[in-house]
């Protein structure tokens, strides 16, 4: 199976500057369980760019 370039997983940090916000907010959205996909990893937390279109376009993130 081939993974799709864009949909490699991702930090926090670039998760935070692919949705233009600041990496505190992505923290604070996952202790407040908002339902933004992500994944712990060892000890980080990651992140993939297509279940991150997904949960925005779901208006979800909007419910904070």
């Amino acid at each position: 199976m081939h993974e799709n370039n864009d949909d490699k997983w991702i930090g926090i940090d670039a998760a935070a500057e692919y949705l233009d916000v600041n990496k505190d907010s992505i923290r604070n959205w996952i202790k407040k369980d908002v339902g933004i996909p992500a994944h712990k990893i060892g000890k980080q937390w990651k992140f993939k760019k297509s279940e991150l279109d997904a949960w925005v376009e779901s208006g979800k993130s909007a419910m904070e």
